[in-house]
């Protein structure tokens, strides 16, 4: 088995090129740590609008590329850039499918095209990998999510015997099971798929199209963003129809923490921070947290500040939070709240921000810097999540010193261990039932934590000292893709020939 692997990790983002959440922040920084071990990694993603503000040379290196769609060809272009850490990155441009406002959709809803953007998008892969030739071929594709869920199931029919392409063993990797790429079965000739995949066992799924569940069927090993994530997903309960399949495939199935950047998230070097501080040196994070104060108009208090980074969405817990506000101000906590989202949620916040002034912050939008002030500044790190396949919020937190006070779900349960006062053991507070009172009651025990200085700042230090950079959870992914490496044909004997 080959030591070092080339890999094509294929996205709809990465971070700095195009993200619209988690899913972007993984696919940029898991191929420069699988680098830093020695592959040979490449991403392979849409050229969106606005990538070319994060790259600083573009080249074409297929001018005209040819992908079949249905019973026409439309054509596009590949070109290749360099990402951060050296990784080269290959676009595929079509400016009619990719040069739009938003990445799926805008404000109004999902694009009513994407079903014929991502099949682009995904036999463009494919023929983009044939026209490079000899240039370069990957002996794995590690794909993501939905929009790249019919990388697999071309792989094994439509290109399964050719040259190029027919040894080549894939991944998939779920980041969130409640997003599947579900589309109408008229659009079933423009995937140039036979009907005979159109079955329970293949890509239908209630009469429709189903991308993702097609990867998971198709695909050669599945991932997903934690391992007790991987779990849940084979219930009912957090299974979202697609139980039945990842029950089938579980022993395929492997669960790998997402990590973050740690020379990214590093107080002790954030520009964005009043003063840098770190494990060995937490003197700084008092002024960060006196300084947050002040920007966002809270009050002088002794108690903690509760942080929140975050979509506005139910299943962030967002409503659970906002119901148990009054509980959470009465335990003599401050909130601190920035993000976007649904807009009822939106309004509720903000009409709870002007009914507690100085006690309750909302800022809508997303600011890096302010994010980063945020967890320098915050006490606590609040995320009720209804369920939460990895949440970075919670690394992210735990780096920068912010108790997370989180429900025990997904990566969640993963990543935060409850606090043990008579040990000094444990990294914050878990709450397990979906409900105001159970989430009141881990509030209430950060807080009485928090009153008690020493017990603090062993809390704050054992999270500071935790290490969830991505080398480790890299170093998983490379043994999974030698798993799932497919074995080379054997080369026919001379006497055969």
């Amino acid at each position: 088995m080959p030591s070092r692997l080339r890999i094509l990790l294929i996205a709809s983002e990465a971070s700095p090129f195009a993200k619209t959440g988690g899913l972007g922040d993984v696919t940029g920084a898991l191929p420069r740590a699988l680098r830093a071990l020695g592959h040979d990694v490449r991403i392979f993603m849409p050229h969106h609008r606005g990538v070319e503000l994060h790259a600083t040379e573009i080249r074409t290196v297929v001018p005209r590329l040819a992908v079949p769609l249905g019973d026409r060809v439309v054509e596009g272009a590949l070109q290749e850039t360099d990402g951060p850490g050296g990784v080269p990155v290959y676009l595929l441009a079509q400016d009619q499918y990719f040069d739009r406002e938003g990445l799926y959709g805008t404000a109004d809803g999902d694009y009513w095209d994407n079903c014929e953007r991502f099949v682009f998008f995904c036999r463009g892969a494919l023929e983009s990998l044939i026209a490079l030739g000899s240039t370069w071929r990957p002996q794995l594709l590690h794909v993501n999510d939905w929009q790249t869920g019919l990388v697999p199931v071309y792989l094994k029919t439509l290109y399964r015997d050719h040259p190029v392409l027919g040894s080549v063993g894939s991944l998939l990797t779920i980041h969130n099971l409640a997003y599947q790429g579900v589309f109408w079965h008229y659009d079933m000739a423009m995937t140039g798929l036979g009907w005979d995949l159109f079955t329970p066992a293949g890509i239908e799924f209630y009469g429709k199209i189903n991308f993702l569940k097609g990867g998971l069927v198709f695909s050669d090993l599945l991932t997903t963003v934690s391992r007790t994530y991987a779990a849940e997903i084979r219930t009912p309960e957090f299974g979202n129809g697609l139980d039945g399949v990842l029950e089938e495939r579980a022993a395929d199935l492997y669960g790998v923490i997402n990590g973050i950047d740690y020379e990214q998230w590093n107080p002790a070097k954030d520009a964005a921070l009043t003063r840098p501080y770190s494990a060995d040196e937490p003197e700084g994070k008092a002024a960060c947290r006196e300084a947050l104060r002040r920007e966002l108009d809270l009050e002088d208090s002794r108690g903690p500040i509760v942080g929140m980074i975050t979509r506005l969405a139910g299943q962030k817990g967002l409503d659970l939070a906002l119901e148990g506000l009054p509980a959470i101000l009465e335990a003599g906590c401050q909130v601190a709240l920035l993000g976007a989202g649904e807009a009822h949620l939106e309004d509720a916040w903000m009409q709870a921000a002007a009914a507690h002034r100085g006690r309750v912050a909302v800022r809508l939008g997303y600011d890096t810097a302010l994010g980063s002030r945020i967890y320098g500044g915050a006490d606590c790190f609040l995320m009720p999540s209804r369920y939460e396949p990895c949440g970075l919020g919670q690394l992210i937190a735990l780096r920068y010193g912010a108790v997370p006070i989180v429900r025990r779900t997904g990566g969640l349960a993963d990543t935060v261990s409850e606090f043990d006062p008579a040990r000094r053991a444990g990294t914050g507070f878990l709450f397990d039932a979906f409900e105001v009172g159970a989430m009141v009651d881990a509030v209430q025990r950060a807080a009485t934590a928090f009153r008690r200085p020493e017990q603090w700042s062993a809390l704050v230090r054992n999270g500071m000292t935790e290490d969830f950079s991505w080398d480790a959870s890299a170093r998983e992914y490379a043994l999974l893709y030698k798993k799932a490496l497919r074995p080379a044909a054997p080369r026919p004997s001379r006497r055969s020939r």
